[in-house]
Formats: C-alpha cells, sequence, structure tokens
C-alpha cells in the first residue's frame, strides 16, 4: 500500500483520514496504544476471513472510508467492493492503491441491489454507529451468498470502562436516527455486549463459527498504562495480550475492549 504525501490543497476528509493512516498502517505513531489496538484487530479481522475465504473470494467492505482493510485483502488477491457514504475518499483511497481489484460502490450501501452477491461482507466498527443494530444486520446477512460470511468487529459493551447504553435495555432506537453514521468513537451510539451480538445474529438467521474478546487495557493504553507502551518491549505487550485472551469468558468480557465475530449464512444452495 503506497503512502501518500500530504497536500495542503486535500479536502477536508483527505486531511482527517491522513492522521488515522500513518497511525493504522505506516508506522508513524505518538498514540501507541491507538496503533497496538488497531494492529491488533486488524490482525484477528484477517485470520478470520482467510479462515474461510479463498484468495479469488468477493469481500464487501461496507464503510470502507480511507480504506485500509479494503486495499489490503485487495493485495491478499481478493476481489473487493470498497464501499462508503463519503464518495470523496474514492481517490484519496485510489492514492493508496499499489495492486489488486479494487471495486468503488459509494453511497447508502442498502440503496444497492447486492442480494446474494458475497462471499464475504465485512463490517470493522461500523454496527455500533447505527439506531438499529437489528435491521442493519438483518440487511448485510441478504447481502450474502449461501454459506457466504460476515467478519464484524464492534467495541465490547461488557468492558468495564464501557458508560454507553445496551440496545436491548432501549425502548425506541428510532430517537437516534439523527446521529447515527457519525464517524470515530464520538458516533457511538451502542456498544454491544456478547449476548446481544449472539440474540442480534439469530434474528438476523446467522450462526456464530467464532467470537473473539481481544485488546486489554494495556495493549489499548488505558487507565493510563499507554505511559507502559513507551517502555515495555513489544513482545511484552503481545505476550500480555496472549495471557488475557486466555482468561475465562466471564474475565475476558469485563478486560478486553475488542469483539470480533465470525458469522455464516447457513442457508443451503
Amino acid at each position: 500500500m503506497r503512502q501518500p504525501t500530504f497536500q495542503d490543497n486535500w479536502l477536508p476528509s483527505w486531511k482527517s483520514s491522513y492522521p488515522y493512516d500513518l497511525l493504522e498502517i505506516y508506522g508513524v505513531s505518538d498514540t501507541l496504544g491507538y496503533a497496538y489496538a488497531y494492529n491488533n484487530r486488524r490482525k484477528h479481522t484477517l485470520e478470520l476471513i482467510q479462515k474461510v475465504a479463498s484468495p479469488d473470494a468477493k469481500i464487501l467492505d461496507v464503510a470502507a472510508a480511507q480504506g485500509n482493510f479494503t486495499l489490503l485483502l485487495a493485495e491478499l488477491g481478493y476481489e473487493v467492493t470498497w464501499n462508503d457514504l463519503r464518495e470523496d475518499l474514492i481517490d484519496y483511497v485510489k492514492l493508496k492503491w499499489e495492486s489488486g481489484l479494487v471495486h468503488y460502490v459509494p453511497g447508502n450501501i442498502f440503496d444497492l441491489n447486492y442480494d446474494g452477491q458475497f462471499d464475504v461482507v465485512l463490517i470493522t466498527e461500523v454496527i455500533e454507529h447505527v439506531a438499529h443494530p437489528d435491521d442493519f444486520l438483518k440487511s448485510i446477512a441478504k447481502m450474502l451468498k449461501p454459506n457466504g460470511h460476515i467478519v464484524l468487529s464492534t467495541p465490547n459493551g461488557g468492558y468495564f470502562k464501557n458508560n454507553l447504553p445496551r440496545f436491548s435495555d432501549c425502548a425506541d432506537p428510532s430517537q437516534y436516527e439523527a446521529i447515527q453514521f457519525q464517524p470515530n468513537s464520538d458516533g457511538h451510539i451502542f456498544l454491544l455486549h456478547l449476548d446481544e451480538i449472539e440474540r442480534l445474529v439469530h434474528q438476523a438467521g446467522l450462526v456464530i463459527e467464532e467470537i473473539r474478546l481481544v485488546t486489554n487495557p494495556l495493549t489499548n493504553g488505558h487507565i493510563k498504562l499507554h505511559h507502559l507502551l513507551k517502555i515495555l518491549p513489544k513482545s511484552w505487550v503481545e505476550n500480555f495480550e496472549g495471557f488475557t485472551c486466555s482468561m475465562p469468558l466471564a474475565w475476558k468480557q469485563k478486560l478486553h475492549t475488542t469483539t470480533v465475530a465470525l458469522l455464516t449464512n447457513p442457508i443451503q444452495q
């Protein structure tokens, strides 16, 4: 993936994306917790995709923003469709493109007829930005081929520092429609708990193949542990992450910030 050179005449959406690219892709990081957390989420997401999808599979990347997952997957040999509401980001993604097949489809993905088109649909850090995560997941499920897969990542609602409401406790989610689809953590509406994800998956007619709870407070630099990240070797951070991931589920639900899930459409041809 190419690294673009910052230009003063870039569009605002390009300028706001570029600092995240420096953190996420190009290794320029003053915020080590963010970089560790992103790299950890990317690792688990790619592992789950590669576990179920052959290199020529068709993948839809929903709300793909600056296209980092899109481009990485294209470089791995997948046929990837980039989608985002912000059409002006397409040319920014193309600046970074280096190899692989990418299709660009801007706009509201639910206005397009993509029923049964994809082997994998990727929804990373998206579902917590929508007012109706139940309807969202049902709509995404329709885009899968029989036995296709969704790879979902979202902040873990059970994390001990989470103070956002549970979706299942909200009597009228429509009250949040006016603020949905906002980027970054300021746009989070609900942070889903594990039992809620299981319920939403069942309602969408999907099955859970695997769920991983990952990224502890040290890895993420929370509760002032970011100071330790400046002095600890990377191997120590990774070993501690492995240790907390091996804990019983009740502990992992409290200690980990991120849920990564592999879901399957069980409909047979």
